[in-house]
């Protein structure tokens, strides 16, 4: 867990995830620079046995959460929380099943169900993935807060550090699809993701809002998301990729620098996603070399 001045509801979320049912838990914290009474909640709990923790500089969360995982002790599975949500206690149990005792890279997420501040149901977008390495190119929608990974797939991540990191979650899902990792998407939700005012990052954006956000995103200069994800994958990962993946990943690549290759990458059906919206928002960001 990586935390930032988190006191709100940090008690809830640390309870649901020692309350885990069929599992051990090992909770390690990296506290991300907080002011409020964050440290003094972990304190408490560490001096119960409930958890260890550390402080770190203000890395921003996902390079925190990368941190994390660097430094975590040997474990079987690793999980990402966050800070203000609510785990059901079967979420971790669920996870091991799906993943078992593979020595192969190995990735589970599940569906998220949204709640208010309260923890009360809110309408939840339905995630139906195709589970592709294009679609992973494309389609940014997995949440960190899901995902349980084996020692595999955490040995390998960790074995390359991108200089362009904007969310860890993204990040580690393309590496997963990219090397052909085991990855098992559950569509039952087993945890509330909070909405709330000081979110990092939230589902729960109203429409009008959440199109404002999306045009930004296709139209900025100089992001290029996408693109610098590849780039990454690239330099880190080709060595475990099939043929097929590499190839694709380099044709990406390539057409930043031309738009006869754009062009055939908009007829290309492996980079097809299951989201229409952001499948045409892509179309457009390649026409306009913005992804």
């Amino acid at each position: 867990m990586s935390t930032y001045n988190g006191e709100r509801f940090l008690q809830q979320q640390v309870d649901s995830i020692i309350r885990q049912e069929g599992v051990n838990v090992h909770l390690l914290v990296r506290d991300d620079g907080s002011t409020d009474q964050t440290l003094s909640m972990l304190e408490q709990y560490k001096a119960k046995g409930a958890l260890d923790y550390y402080q770190g500089g203000n890395l921003g969360s996902a390079r925190s959460f990368m941190q994390l995982l660097k430094d975590a002790p040997a474990a079987e599975y690793y999980a990402f929380s966050d800070q203000d949500d609510y785990w059901l206690q079967d979420k971790l149990w669920t996870a091991v099943q799906h993943i078992g005792n593979s020595e192969s890279p190995a990735l589970y997420f599940c569906q998220t169900q949204l709640a208010d501040k309260d923890l009360n149901h809110l309408p939840t977008p339905r995630l139906n993935p195709m589970g592709t390495f294009g679609e992973s190119l494309v389609y940014q929608f997995i949440g960190g807060c899901t995902m349980v990974m084996n020692k595999a797939l955490r040995d390998i991540v960790i074995t390359y550090e991108p200089k362009f990191l904007q969310m860890h979650d993204v990040w580690i899902y393309c590496i997963a699809k990219a090397i052909h990792a085991n990855v098992h998407y559950d569509p039952t939700p087993h945890m509330l993701y909070r909405q709330h005012d000081r979110n990092v990052v939230g589902q729960g954006y109203g429409r009008l809002k959440e199109w404002k956000r999306r045009f930004r995103r296709v139209v900025q200069e100089g992001r290029q998301e996408r693109y610098h994800i590849a780039v990454e994958l690239q330099q880190g990962f080709k060595a475990l990729m099939s043929h097929e993946n590499a190839e694709l990943l380099n044709s990406y690549i390539l057409a930043k620098r031309s738009i006869v290759r754009r062009i055939a990458l908009i007829f290309d059906k492996r980079l097809r996603c299951s989201d229409a919206g952001t499948y045409h928002r892509f179309i457009l960001s390649l026409l306009l070399n913005t992804y």
